[in-house]
């Protein structure tokens, strides 16, 4: 019988699990399912057996707060010797560390005879790469071994990459049967009595373990306590409504989730079960998302990413110097080559952000000696920049594939079909998206201002202009009158793609619009062929190949609403990015636990019906769970200024409003540097006010109606 209950997602570091509601994996009813380690499946299969058979699901809870799952069970029966039905309760906790698997097992009695209760767990490990599990095909594979060993069960694959990769079940007491799929014991419980029992799945297994119990219990502190550490250093937001604070409470887990540590700090892997590794266009989004409440995670993203940044040329790889990363892959496939995605730079658009993350880092944190110690990063960046601007036949950002299998499109929307003429032609030859000229145009101005405060004003007047430069061309190739919107991009030949998608909002983001055409593009955007009741869709309903099920031609993509709702608010449409953030907040409430997926379907909304969902979305992922503060700066009107020479910083808040159903807004401990800033946003009849609670003495507060 299918789970009624959507899969439970636990991370931490390099090892991610999709559990059912039970804790368990059962590949019959969910095939994505598992527990997977440094990109490799290394549980296929875990089931707990009660007298032969599973047990009931009364209840399951992911504590978001904490990274626990928790499910409570019961049993069917108890056989013609055992209990009857429903008089044993088990509780049952998962916790990860980085290298394991961990679960308590807490059983109660509530029969009124002793019971002995036979138990079993099956195991199964098919290794598998993350790319097999999501279909790729291979045409040869290791070989696994399967053992019982004192008291474990041990299985062992032996990959062609000439790597062992290993997973080892072990209990806390003795074991009466161990097979090559199964451990099996017997509990005996007396009436009231409760009994606990530890598992570990371990994936390091040549480490010296610690008892189960000791390793369980190490294990939920350890997360405990790095969940609560990820609250204390980041700004608590939180607003009178109890949906939309337990929204921001899920949103700001999830990220931390999915963040791993890294030589710098934090870096938000992109999502799970698919992109749960770094990829570069999904951090620098994510990180800049976050800004306003959690600064560290710009700093992690930003000297990971540095430290990776391209050197060589290699075609294999979509490699150029200067670039920076796209993703970046573990597991047998990508070791291989397999697949191109070991180290990947097939993205034309990592290089800019990354330039325009270090700058709103900078003014954010003042953080100068970090930024300082990445100028040489920065200024290869721009260099990249630059050359691939140079050698296009129209001084446009372009990209084109040059790894035989790396991807055709490398934008944001990457699927194939996903660039295309406004018959439905797809774009053939190097292609230039007018949302990534908007981001060469940010990326220069954020050079700009690092430059600036670098003591470097010679070199910062050239790149602003530059900018300006651009942002003259960029109106008069894109610009498109039909449409009433910049084209989604100019071909191989130069022909637009006369096409009204939601790309042309993140030119809003940058600032690279004119007034007129960010009213015009604003217009387009909210009309209800484009915004369906939820969020904006990726392409409008009028166009040919709309599809509201398409991974990128009519879908909702939560990050993309709030780089959206972030322009609009830059050019002072701030009730579009109300509208934005009102739309997700309720597409929040309609799905399971607040959890905003990667995307779902672009059907108009329905009364009495929630949104519509895709089902091969990650849930979580990190750049739509971070869409909420995104927005949330948007619609505060909230801008951070920084006088060259000056140590003081600026919060300038610009006709601030707040959605509906929310009276109150409190945000605390927002960090500037070593200043800092206490802020609550109250409704009153016509508007929105602010009270300044509390400040640093180098923070100015200017709020403008």
């Amino acid at each position: 019988m299918p789970d009624p209950l959507p899969p439970f997602v636990l991370k931490n570091e390099e090892t991610f699990a999709i559990l059912d509601s039970r804790g368990e994996i059962c590949p019959d009813l969910q095939h994505e399912a598992g527990i997977f380690h440094r990109g490799t499946r290394h549980v296929s299969r875990l089931q707990l057996l009660l007298w032969g058979r599973p047990p009931l699901v009364l209840s399951s809870t992911e504590l978001g707060a904490v990274g626990v799952l928790v499910s409570h069970l019961s049993n069917n029966d108890g056989g013609a010797e055992g209990s009857a039905a429903m008089t044993i309760h088990l509780e049952r906790n998962t916790v990860l560390t980085a290298t394991a698997c961990l679960q308590q097992f807490c059983f109660t009695s509530y029969g009124d005879q002793p019971v002995v209760m036979p138990l079993t767990l099956r195991l199964d490990a098919d290794f598998r790469d993350i790319f097999e599990v999501r279909g790729y095909t291979r045409s040869e594979r290791g070989r696994t071994v399967r053992r019982g060993v004192d008291g474990t069960l041990e299985l062992i694959y032996r990959g062609l990459d000439g790597e062992d990769r290993a997973t080892v079940l072990r209990l806390s007491d003795p074991v009466e049967d161990v097979s090559e799929e199964h451990i099996s014991l017997q509990l005996t419980l007396e009436p009231r009595q409760t009994r606990r029992l530890f598992l570990v799945l371990d994936f390091h297994p040549g480490s010296a373990p610690l008892g189960a119990e000791d390793h369980y219990n190490a294990a939920m502190a350890a997360t405990i306590q790095r969940f609560r550490e990820a609250r204390r250093s980041a700004a608590s937001v939180i607003s009178d409504n109890p949906a939309f604070n337990s929204w921001l409470m899920r949103s700001f887990s999830d990220v931390h989730l999915l963040a791993s540590q890294v030589e710098d700090g934090l870096y938000p892997y992109a999502g799970v079960p698919w992109f749960s590794c770094p990829f570069g266009r999904d951090g620098l989004i994510t990180a800049r998302q976050m800004l306003m409440v959690e600064p560290r995670l710009a700093r992690g993203v930003l000297g990971y990413l540095a430290s990776r940044q391209a050197v060589i040329n290699d075609p294999a790889h979509d490699e150029e110097p200067g670039k920076i990363l796209h993703e970046s892959r573990l597991g047998e496939m990508a070791a291989l080559g397999e697949v191109p995605f070991s180290r990947y730079y097939g993205a034309v658009d990592s290089t800019p952000l990354f330039l325009m993350l270090a700058g709103d880092y900078l003014c954010r944190s003042d953080d100068q000696d970090f930024v300082a110690g990445l100028l040489p990063e920065l200024e290869a960046a721009m260099a990249w920049i630059h050359r691939a601007e140079a050698g296009s036949f129209d001084g446009f950002l372009r990209y084109l594939r040059v790894a035989e299998n790396g991807l055709r499109n490398q934008g944001w929307k990457d699927s194939d079909d996903s660039i295309h003429h406004a018959d439905g032609r797809l774009a053939e030859g190097s292609i230039a998206l007018c949302e990534v000229q908007a981001y060469a145009y940010g990326a220069r101005r954020s050079l700009a201002s690092i430059l600036h405060r670098l003591g470097r004003p010679t070199e910062a007047e050239g790149l602003l202009e530059e900018a300006s430069a651009l942002r003259h061309r960029f109106h008069q190739a894109f610009w498109t009158p039909s449409i009433d919107s910049y084209a989604l991009a100019l071909d191989g030949e130069g022909q637009p793609c006369q096409v009204r998608t939601s790309n042309a909002g993140h030119c809003l983001w940058t600032g690279i619009a004119t007034t007129e055409a960010a009213a015009a593009i604003a217009r387009q955007l909210m009309a209800p062929t484009s915004f369906n009741g939820w969020g904006v869709r990726t392409l409008d309903e009028r166009e040919c190949r709309y599809n509201p099920m398409s991974y990128h031609n009519g879908s909702v993509w939560p990050h993309d609403n709030a780089l959206i709702g972030m322009g609009l608010a830059r050019y002072g449409h701030r009730s579009e990015a109300l509208q934005i953030l009102t739309g997700l907040f309720e597409t929040a409430s309609a799905v399971p636990m607040f959890q905003l997926p990667e995307l779902f379907c672009g059907f108009p909304r329905r009364e009495e019906e929630g949104p519509t969902f895709y089902p091969v979305a990650c849930s979580p992922q990190a750049w739509a769970s971070a869409s909420v503060f995104g927005l949330l700066e948007a619609v505060t009107g909230m801008a951070i200024e920084r006088e060259h020479g000056s140590s003081r910083v600026q919060v300038r808040l610009h006709n601030p409003c707040l959605p509906r159903g929310l009276n109150m807004l409190d945000i605390n401990g927002l960090r500037l540097g070593d200043e800092e800033i206490n802020l609550q946003f109250h409704r009153s009849d016509h508007d929105v006010g602010v009270m300044v609670r509390g400040r640093s003495p180098g923070v100015d507060v200017l709020i403008m109606k």
